[in-house]
């Protein structure tokens, strides 16, 4: 094996523009945030990764501006001088060191991995097993939270052949106005694309009891995470012709464990960012596996580094029953690839360069590079 050490970590905070603005039951983003961090070697290579949130802190405890601080201040110092190499063993390490910090941990890991992957010349599937398939299905979510507007979107994907799987942010509106929502979308696509809903966490129990039978007589295939605790979302189960989705109370593989033991979910909605990284992700995947679980290959709304990092490790999944929302990158303005990435024809194309096969564009990225940690919002 090579050896290399790590030499020098870089973070910074990127603030680019949306194509529109996104609402979910818990807030409504006008912007995406990046926290890119470079982690540079001893033999020269140097590895990427991100850590992205969505609405800064409205949806989980970190937020970009956290995570760029942690990394600064506590895991880069107990990086230094360690063999780069040895991905699993040094995140074993800063796990002992930094509690929690799942973004952060996972950008970290991303970004090793990119560079082991560009030193030994594979893809970073190769370093997670292999992938089984060259490319994903991916979902486009419907936020604008205006009925026609939405319709007119998800009509122009599926001209475009770019989506045909449309998941609808509900949970901030009267139940009755969101069902209402969900059916006409759904009566205006017809057969031709497959709906469903994400709630957020908003509706108390009692509320997804009344609501997920209508979504159901809607159309709607999917309900992601109607209700905030797993123990309610369990209560749910099997007492509705649809499926339910776990995500924001997956945590990690213990949390997945804990789950797929109480039965749950139907579904897991795996995060790389959530999870704590691609390890740890890939041990959910694991859980929900061995627990009959079916999988769905979630999205932070991630720019286009924990996009491809995901996308890696979906392609090794052995199962991947309901596609992936890989949308991140299509939601912002700017490009900031020197090669875009290939969404067509329904799907993500899964790059295949040594590490995660993407370049940074460092000129774009520069022009959109915060200036410390403070931001001014609209």
């Amino acid at each position: 094996m090579i050896q290399a050490t790590i030499e020098r970590i870089e973070t910074r905070l990127v603030d680019l523009p949306t194509i529109r603005p996104h609402k979910l039951s818990v807030a409504t983003m006008y912007g995406q945030t990046l926290m890119l961090v470079k982690v540079y070697c001893s033999d020269g290579i140097v590895g990427v990764g991100e850590g992205t949130t969505i609405a800064g802190m409205a949806y989980g405890p970190e937020s970009p501006e956290a995570m760029k601080l942690a990394i600064d201040a506590y895991f880069a110092p107990a990086m230094i001088g360690k063999d780069a190499t040895r991905i699993q063993a040094l995140m074993a390490h800063l796990g002992k060191l930094v509690k929690l910090n799942h973004f952060s941990k996972s950008a970290l890991e991303t970004a090793l991995l990119d560079a082991q992957g560009k030193r030994l010349g594979v893809p970073v599937s190769e370093l997670l097993g292999g992938r089984r398939r060259e490319r994903l299905p991916v979902a486009w979510t419907l936020a604008s939270g205006d009925t026609a507007k939405d319709i007119g979107e998800a009509e122009h994907m599926l001209d475009v052949r770019r989506h045909k799987v449309f998941k609808l942010k509900i949970g901030a509106k009267e139940l009755k106005t969101d069902i209402k929502h969900v059916a006409d979308i759904k009566k205006a696509l017809g057969e031709r694309a497959a709906v469903r809903v994400d709630v957020n966490m908003a509706w108390g129990e009692t509320q997804a009891a009344w609501a997920i039978p209508a979504l159901a007589d809607a159309g709607c295939d999917l309900v992601e995470q109607p209700v905030a605790s797993a123990a309610a979302l369990a209560r749910l189960m099997r007492r509705f012709p649809v499926a339910l989705m776990a995500d924001e109370v997956l945590q990690g593989p213990d949390s997945a464990f804990e789950i797929a033991k109480n039965g749950g979910a139907d579904v897991f909605a795996i995060k790389i960012e959530q999870s704590g990284g691609l390890f740890a992700a890939q041990r959910v995947a694991a859980i929900a596996d061995a627990a009959g679980i079916e999988l769905y290959g979630g999205t932070m709304l991630e720019g286009a580094f924990s996009t491809v990092a995901s996308a890696h490790l979906f392609a090794s999944f052995a199962n991947l029953q309901w596609g992936t929302e890989l949308f991140g990158p299509l939601l912002i303005t700017e490009e900031i690839l020197t090669t875009p990435l290939d969404y067509s024809d329904f799907e993500l194309t899964v790059p295949n360069g040594p590490g995660l096969g993407i370049e940074l564009d460092d000129a774009k990225v520069k022009r959109f590079t915060r200036d410390g940690l403070m931001k001014v919002t609209r």
